[in-house]
Formats: structure tokens, C-alpha cells, sequence
């Protein structure tokens, strides 16, 4: 009868390790839930060994091969996934799949070998066996997530780590799930919001450009041919084709010159300060985006809070994962707070960054002990009214956006019709048979 070789979690969070002469893995596995522990680890001893010793032959190899010790192990790693981005989106699947897989009593390492075979994301598929690979040498699912900080931000690895030492990590994994599932039709929602404005702004561009460069200057044509006095506002039209035409590849290149430099301006300290503080205050968008701000601020802090994670350090992940710098320099004012033994309440409003209601409602939460439920109601409220705002921004938007196309549009119209307009009034009134002119 083979052996199995398990890693276990007690009630406590205190790590056991054994070894099992049972018929299968799955049978390990129920032996090792009846004795009230939550294995993290199960592998059939006689394949342990063979696994760590080929990987030290394969390490040792190729630092012979690559000169220098360790580096081109290393380097192979990393081809695997290509040192690509995986999507939030792809990473949002991979993280409800692994928790139903966990939940549903499976092995963490065969969660991972079974999500590593269906992944089409060459990244995320490379990253997969490599965490795999670190779990069968010993490693901890938190420590194997931190190998790879690109994918894996603070706030997944240390709500694992939080749920390794709980022995409660297919609940972690779950609320990692939903949480991210959140953020993702959140971020969904105001994506497609703005997608009519922009698409709108890139019609008028394109058609101001097409009447300017090709429709305008035929007019032109016209006019000078037939020796029409012009008014102020087709010359001031006219002028405006000539520079965009005859200076089309100028007009271009100082555009993306003022778009890199705006995007230069704002990955500095100062221009990202000023640039956050604007888009909480703009019209119709800037409700929109505070909202989503407060939200993503309670949901992260209630959701660390409850898996386990304690307030300091759970107060500096949300810090680094606010999104917006006026947020983080609000949450950074709390976590020096909360470390001189003050109330987080406090702090908040003093920041005169949260409403009156979730500073009371964080209030409440404190004062009854209930503080992550409380920040999680705060965004569950959040996310509604966020529904609600871009509706709002959108149903504000659309006519907007329309009588701004039509202003342009009409204005290119009137400007060329008034020379012909003055010039159809001249000649009625030079023609006595028009009834222009009386004797």
C-alpha cells in the first residue's frame, strides 16, 4: 500500500506534517480531514523524491551549462510565461476556479496542476507550473505567490498568507474571488460609460478633419471664382483649414507632443497629485469616479480585515492599491493614526475625503467590534450608487455629446453657406423683376 507524505493546518493555524499508508490521494485526504486538520499538501512519498531529485539534477545542470549558478535556471523560468501581463479579467477566472476547486476538497497543488492543463493564457499557464513547481519543493502558496509581484499584487498574497495561518483558505480564496469579480464589473460599468463620449469625440474629430482638409478648400475654390465678399466667420473657417491641411503632419505631431507630455506630467508626484484631485471634482465623471474610490477603499479594507489580516498591515496594502493618491494619502494619514493608538474615525474625518456616512457607519463599526462587516456594507451601498451615477453620467452625457457634434458639424455648414446666402441677397436685390428694387 503506498505512502503519502501530507502537510497540514490545524485549527489554530499551526503547521503538521505525517505520512499515511493508504490506498489513494483522495482517501488521504478524508484521513486527514478526520483527524480536524485542513491539508495544504498531499503527495505520494516515493514521487516527492523522485520530483526534488530531478530538480536539483535540472538546477544543477543547467548552472553548469549557464556558467554561473543559478542564472540560467532562472532565465528559464521566466520563458514559460513569456514575463508577460496576465489580464485582471484572466486572473479573476483563475481565482474562482482555484477556489471552487479547494472548496470542493481538492488539493491545492492538483487545483493548480488541474487549471495549469485548461489555461490558454501562456502567462498565466507558465506561472501555474511555476507555482506548482515551488509548492512540491516545500514552499507556501503565499510564498510561491510572491515570486511573481507583476501578477500577484500585496493584497492576494497576503490574504493567502492570512488564510494558510487561519487554516481557512478555501474561504480566503472565495473572497479574493468575489472581490475581484466586484472590481471587475465595477470597472466594467464605468468603461462602458464612457465608451459612447469617447467613441462621439472620435466621430466629430474625424469629421471636423474630413470637412477641413477636403470639403472646406473646395469651397474655397468656389468663392474665389466667383469674387464673394466673405464674412469673419467663413475667412476665420478658412484660415482654420489652411493651417490643419497644409500643415497636417505638424498639427499631428504637436498633438502627440501635448499627449506625452500630459502623460509625463501626471507619472510625476506633483502632476499625479493634481490629476487624481481633478478627476475627483470634475463635472458629471468626477461623482463617479469618488464613488468607486470609497468603494474600492472599503472593500479592500473589509475584505483584508475579515480574512485575518491585521489593521496596520491591511491599512498599508490598501494604501498601495487605492488608485488614486488624494485616497492614499487619506489612508496614510489613518495608518500613522491607528499606529500612535488612535481610532481610524477620527482620522477619516479630519481628511475631508469621506462623506459624513461612512465616516459614522466606520464609527459604528469600531465602536461594536462588527468593523469589517460594516466597511463591506459601506461598499456593497458604494457599488449601487455607483450604478446609479453612471446612469446619471451617461443619460448627462449622451446629449451632450450629440449637440457637440452637431455645434461643430454646423458650424463648418453655416460658414459655408453664409458668402452663398449674401450673394443670392445681392443678386435679388440688383434684379427688378425680383422685386428687390423698385424705381
Amino acid at each position: 500500500m503506498p505512502k503519502y507524505n501530507y502537510v497540514a493546518l490545524d485549527a489554530r493555524g499551526n503547521e503538521t506534517k505525517g505520512t499515511l499508508e493508504v490506498g489513494s490521494q483522495n482517501e488521504a485526504i478524508g484521513r486527514v480531514k478526520e483527524m480536524g486538520l485542513f491539508p495544504t499538501k498531499i503527495v505520494e512519498a516515493g514521487k516527492e523524491e523522485k520530483a526534488a531529485a530531478a530538480k536539483k539534477g535540472k538546477g544543477a545542470g543547467k548552472s553548469r551549462a549557464g556558467g554561473k549558478k543559478g542564472g540560467a535556471l532562472n532565465f528559464n523560468l521566466k520563458i514559460p510565461g513569456l514575463g508577460g501581463k496576465v489580464k485582471p479579467k484572466v486572473l479573476t477566472t483563475f481565482t474562482r476556479q482555484l477556489a471552487t476547486l479547494v472548496d470542493a476538497g481538492l488539493p491545492l497543488l492538483r487545483g493548480l496542476r488541474v487549471l495549469e492543463k485548461q489555461e490558454r493564457n501562456r502567462t498565466l499557464k507558465g506561472i501555474l507550473a511555476e507555482l506548482a513547481t515551488s509548492i512540491e519543493g516545500g514552499s507556501t502558496f503565499s510564498e510561491a505567490l510572491a515570486q511573481h509581484p507583476k501578477v500577484f499584487n500585496r493584497l492576494f498574497i497576503n490574504m493567502v498568507k492570512a488564510g494558510e495561518l487561519g487554516g481557512v483558505l478555501e474561504v480566503v480564496l472565495k473572497r479574493l474571488a468575489e472581490f475581484s469579480e466586484k472590481a471587475q464589473k465595477i470597472k466594467g460599468k464605468v468603461k462602458a460609460a464612457m465608451f459612447y463620449p469617447v467613441a462621439v469625440l472620435i466621430v466629430a474629430v474625424g469629421i471636423m478633419i474630413l470637412l477641413m482638409c477636403f470639403v472646406v478648400p473646395k469651397f474655397k475654390d468656389v468663392f474665389a471664382g466667383m469674387g464673394v465678399q466673405m464674412p469673419g466667420f467663413t475667412l476665420f473657417v478658412l484660415a482654420v483649414s489652411d493651417i490643419i491641411r497644409l500643415n497636417i503632419m505638424a498639427t499631428m505631431g504637436a498633438t502627440a507632443v501635448v499627449v506625452v507630455l500630459f502623460l509625463l506630467f501626471i507619472k510625476t508626484k506633483f502632476g499625479r497629485r493634481i490629476w487624481d484631485k481633478f478627476k475627483l471634482i470634475m463635472p458629471a465623471v468626477g461623482p463617479v469616479v469618488s464613488k468607486v474610490a470609497i468603494s474600492r477603499f472599503a472593500r479592500t479594507l473589509g475584505t483584508l480585515v475579515s480574512s485575518g489580516v491585521p489593521i496596520l498591515q491591511a491599512l498599508n496594502i490598501v494604501k498601495e492599491t487605492a488608485g488614486n493618491v488624494i485616497i492614499s494619502n487619506a489612508v496614510a494619514q489613518v495608518y500613522d493614526a491607528v499606529k500612535e493608538g488612535e481610532t481610524i474615525t477620527a482620522t477619516l474625518e479630519s481628511s475631508n475625503v469621506f462623506p459624513p456616512m461612512v465616516v459614522s457607519m466606520v464609527d459604528v463599526g469600531e465602536q461594536t467590534g462588527a468593523l469589517p462587516e460594516m466597511l463591506l456594507r459601506i461598499a456593497d451601498g458604494y457599488d449601487e450608487e455607483v450604478d446609479n451615477a453612471v446612469a446619471a453620467m451617461t443619460s448627462l452625457l449622451e446629449p451632450i455629446m450629440i449637440i457637440f457634434l452637431a455645434v461643430i458639424v454646423g458650424s463648418i455648414v453655416i460658414a459655408m453657406f453664409l458668402p452663398l446666402i449674401a450673394m443670392i441677397s445681392n443678386l435679388s436685390g440688383d434684379n427688378p423683376e425680383g422685386g428687390g428694387k423698385k424705381e
